[in-house]
């Protein structure tokens, strides 16, 4: 009967490649989302908001998810507003904030104490309420994805190359979010 040597490395190998697998392919939609990433950058309207633009990637429901996106806070909300405008609106103070005060004593105390009025323009007190008519889009992540999608699956595809030979899988434990 033959005797068979190194089963066990076999076996652990075996059971190993999955999750080499999985990482090299996170690696691989990382690169591919730093690509749309850079392209988003360059086309955005605020410096602020290219800034806080980020790759996250995932492991769901057994596919890899990338997602290119904007830091959560008021910047989201900003980039929000660049990708997509904003419609025609009505600024006012809340009555629940305003505590008994008219709108112009809220912007003399803000004002007093360094801040923004909330309702002065140009220095000028405009009233309880503007009209704001709104604000034009500024596309910026969607455009990137459409204008740099080959170029994302290249560098992906380059990641992968990269990494992957006879001898195995070359992985490394990159972060899921730069």
């Amino acid at each position: 009967m033959p005797t068979v040597t190194g089963k066990s490395e076999v076996r652990a190998y075996m059971n190993d490649l999955p999750g080499q697998i999985t990482r090299m392919l996170r690696g691989a939609g990382r690169a591919g989302g730093r690509v749309i990433a850079e392209e988003a950058k360059s086309r955005s309207a605020s410096d602020d908001v290219a800034e806080a633009v980020i790759v996250k990637s995932r492991q769901d429901e057994g596919r890899i998810v990338v997602t290119v996106t904007v830091k959560p806070g008021y910047i989201w909300s900003r980039a929000l507003w660049l990708e997509y405008g904003t419609d025609a609106h009505f600024i006012s103070v809340d009555d629940s904030q305003r505590e008994g005060r008219s709108v112009r004593r809220i912007n003399v105390q803000t004002r007093e104490a360094g801040g923004n009025a909330s309702l002065v323009i140009g220095g000028k007190f405009v009233g309880s309420t503007v009209w704001h008519p709104g604000a034009r889009p500024h596309p910026f992540l969607r455009p990137a994805l459409d204008v740099k999608e080959q170029d994302a699956i290249r560098a992906a595809q380059a990641y992968i190359n990269a990494r992957v030979s006879r001898r195995g899988i070359a992985v490394t434990d990159e972060g899921s979010e730069e």
